[in-house]
């Protein structure tokens, strides 16, 4: 199921000659859950792009604030799709991924959370990159900062450990950094690549999803963090992700726990490292937490459940959505096959 040739067509001309180019398409997907203003934000920074993109999709995680209403009224040409539950990042960027895929020629997919807004210029960037990089190249991902313009500790990227001097040398000589991993904040992978690993884990459901999908799609390939493509991630505060996450750092335990059980991302050799990097994180968490009685008991429960449990399948996990279940079907049977 190739796709070299997704994208238009266009007239270039070269003196007196007409030659024919090859332009990419780009399909953006924003999954939002109760952030009307900021996901209108968002869908307008998009809709300003320097280089057009060729769809918006947005889903909507069963919000309750108005956002369905607001965006049929302020973006009509926007494609809505209203989830009847809230599945959860996990579960709205594997449907986001499935219904860019659907019933289209795209070469590549720019996902985001709803309280990211990209800059003017940074899918331009991104694409000045991809139709340079080496061939292998699958994933990049934005320089994302927070409203004061400094780098957002939550989404810095961090040079791939495990790459070749050669090739980080290289990256950093084309004004990119070789990594390994990316954030939904603002991830930009290519359509041939969800076709052939699948969707992100919905039963991940927050956290660590896009870990570990990024590392599942870099795996044997090659991921690249583009410094001159900036987007702006409106979170309350600037902090990392050792901010006192409360109950949710359920979902950080479970998740890494089932990801180095279960998922085929990392390496052997990755796994460890990445696990004892984890354990240092947690621990930083929870002496530095003003609610260590919830953080410990989201440990105790998360590795439980992790140790007891492994993820649903996502035809499970995302039934009974309708059209939105049978776009994800069609990705992952594609996959498989």
């Amino acid at each position: 199921m190739g796709d070299a040739s997704a994208g238009r067509l266009r007239r270039v001309r070269t003196g007196n000659r007409l030659t024919q180019q090859h332009v990419s398409t780009v399909v953006a997907v924003v999954v939002a859950y109760n952030r009307r203003e900021l996901l209108l934000e968002s869908i307008q920074a998009l809709k300003e792009q320097t280089r057009p993109l060729d769809a918006i999709i947005v889903i909507d995680n069963a919000s309750t604030d108005g956002t369905a209403d607001a965006v049929r009224a302020a973006a009509p040409e926007v494609e809505l799709w209203e989830l009847e539950r809230n599945t959860g990042g996990a579960g709205g960027f594997a449907v986001g991924l499935a219904a860019a895929l659907q019933n289209r020629a795209v070469d590549w997919v720019w996902a985001m959370d709803d309280d990211t807004v990209p800059t003017p210029t940074a899918l331009v960037e991104l694409l000045r990159v991809a139709e340079r990089a080496p061939a292998d190249t699958d994933l990049l991902g934005s320089r994302v900062v927070w409203t004061d313009g400094l780098d957002h500790p939550m989404n810095t990227p961090r040079p791939n450990p495990f790459a070749r001097a050669a090739r980080r040398a290289s990256a950093t000589r084309a004004g990119v950094v070789d990594v390994r991993t990316s954030s939904f904040v603002s991830m930009f992978v290519r359509a041939d690549a969800i076709r052939r690993v699948g969707l992100p884990i919905a039963d991940y459901f927050i956290w660590n999803d896009d870990f570990e999908y990024s590392a599942r799609l870099v795996r044997g390939r090659r991921g690249l963090a583009v410094p001159a493509s900036v987007v702006v991630h409106k979170t309350n505060v600037r902090g990392s992700t050792d901010a006192d996450p409360g109950a949710r750092f359920f979902n950080e335990v479970r998740n890494k726990v089932w990801l180095w059980r279960f998922s085929s991302a990392l390496s052997p050799l990755e796994k460890i490292v990445y696990g004892a990097s984890t354990i240092r994180r947690w621990i930083r968490t929870v002496r530095l937490s003003s609610d260590r009685p919830t953080l410990r008991d989201g440990f105790r429960t998360g590795w439980s459940d992790g140790w007891r449990s492994r993820p649903r399948p996502n035809s499970i996990v995302l039934a009974d959505l309708g059209r939105a279940t049978e776009a994800v079907r069609a990705v992952e049977e594609a996959a498989v096959r």
